[in-house]
């Protein structure tokens, strides 16, 4: 019998527990940890709320989760009340999967004013994750700044842009529903270093704001390129030039009509945010792009900014005795494999890059080195206790473990709570998620 420990109950956790599953049939066990009582880690608290159609992805994920030999073990913090050597002590292997879940700091001065958030904590608020469900960002100013040009800044944006009536069928969490609904925000600036030919903005998800009913989008068309320069760009990004293009040519008559205004902001690098206490202003550089990358002109500006919200990327949390990359904010790998037993997946290994699909056969790929190490006797094959072993330390240590089982009293529990048009009510709190089990 193999027994592999995953830590994180994401996409790429759970991709990885159903390879191990093709791979081994019903000669593995597999137990997949989650610092939260609930799993689906990105999917839950990171994927936008008014995309359920993505969220479906879970349904694959409980397939697995419902097999006798993938178990969900919920409300254990590794590297707190379990560390990474007791699961390696119990464990063949040991898979981190634990995403990408801090943010990328601006470093810059004023970050550290009020109403400046990093994205993983914005979109979690909004999102119901019970560590920034008490966030409460201010929407009583008219301007909001979203720095960054990939589909979280564009999440981002549209949340803020959205009437009630466009959340329906959404599971955004009440406490941020509530706040929306008294929003003063007219004017939304995305600003990016670089111009159209370098976004990271997917075609689905720039084509939603044409159809928002209070916003439309707005794109210099200075800021564009020569068309015929669109020709040598891979296809996915030839479509999103394309509608930044359709976005240019929107009539003024139109922005009139639409009381939210969202704008392209391209070639602008921010360089300090100003404020008293609190942001109201962003200094930023104009640039222009050489060999790919933004370069400074020298040339300043100022913008408002009553609310920021920096969507510029992820940092993996360090986990005691684990060899981390501090510059690339995630663990130090080579190809997965961090030490001898020791693997890691997804955001983990390779950094915030790729869809919700791209860990499949990140996946596939770390049990096909775990099958390699196996064999060749780089670690062990099937000597250890696996989950005998850690249920006796559930009891040595009185953890208070959440199953899978429980997870599906929270998840009903959520669902009975649910407004109308709604999939569920979220619990935003841990010590609620727990008590709903019973």
């Amino acid at each position: 019998m193999r027994h592999i420990a995953i830590i994180g109950s994401g996409p790429a956790g759970y991709y990885t527990a159903e390879a191990a599953q093709k791979h081994w049939g019903d000669d593995v066990r597999v137990d997949i940890f989650d610092a939260l009582p609930v799993p689906y880690g990105l999917i839950r608290t990171g994927v936008a709320p008014d995309h359920q159609s993505i969220k479906a992805v879970s349904r694959r994920y409980e397939k697995t989760a419902l097999t006798d030999n993938v178990r969900f073990v919920g409300n254990v913090t590794i590297g707190e009340s379990v560390s990474i050597g007791d699961l390696q002590s119990l464990y063949d292997a040991v898979v981190l999967a634990t995403g990408a879940p801090n943010d990328r700091q601006l470093g810059m001065p004023g970050e550290d004013l009020g109403n400046v958030f990093g994205s993983a904590s914005f979109v979690g608020w909004y999102n119901g994750h019970p560590k920034f469900a008490a966030l409460e960002p201010d929407l009583s100013g008219r301007h909001a700044v979203v720095i960054g040009m990939g589909n979280v800044a564009l999440d981002v944006a549209r949340i803020l842009a959205k009437t009630e009536n466009e959340f329906a069928g959404s599971d955004i969490v009440g406490h941020a529903l509530d706040a929306l609904r008294g929003s003063n925000i007219n004017s939304i600036t995305i600003l990016g270093r670089r111009g159209p030919h370098q976004v990271m903005m997917t075609p689905k998800e720039l084509g939603e704001l044409m159809h928002l009913e209070r916003a439309s989008p707005r794109v210099d068309p200075a800021d564009l390129p020569e068309e015929a320069e669109d020709a040598i760009l891979e296809p996915g990004l030839r479509k999103s030039v394309t509608h930044l293009r359709s976005f240019a040519a929107i009539p003024e008559s139109v922005h009139a009509d639409t009381p939210i205004e969202i704008e392209f902001d391209m070639y602008a690098s921010p360089v300090e945010l100003l404020g008293d206490g609190k942001v109201h202003k962003i200094r930023i550089e104009r640039t222009k792009v050489e060999s790919g990358r933004a370069v400074g002109t020298g040339e300043f500006y100022e913008i408002p900014a009553d609310l920021v919200v920096s969507c510029i990327g992820y940092r993996t949390s360090p986990i005691p005795g684990v060899p981390f990359d501090e510059r690339a904010g995630r663990f130090a790998n080579d190809e997965g494999r961090i030490l001898p037993g020791l693997y890691c997946v997804g955001w983990a290994r390779r950094g915030p890059s790729g869809t919700i699909g791209t860990n499949r056969p990140d996946g596939y790929g770390l049990i096909d080195k775990i099958v390699e190490d196996i064999d060749s006797g780089a670690i062990g094959g099937g000597r250890k206790k696996g989950r005998e072993g850690f249920d006796a330390l559930v009891e040595e240590r009185a953890l208070e473990v959440v199953t899978f089982r429980d997870w599906k009293k929270i998840e009903e529990a959520e669902e009975a709570a649910a407004r109308e048009g709604a999939p569920r009510e979220k619990f935003v709190d841990i010590a609620a998620m727990i008590a709903a089990r019973s």
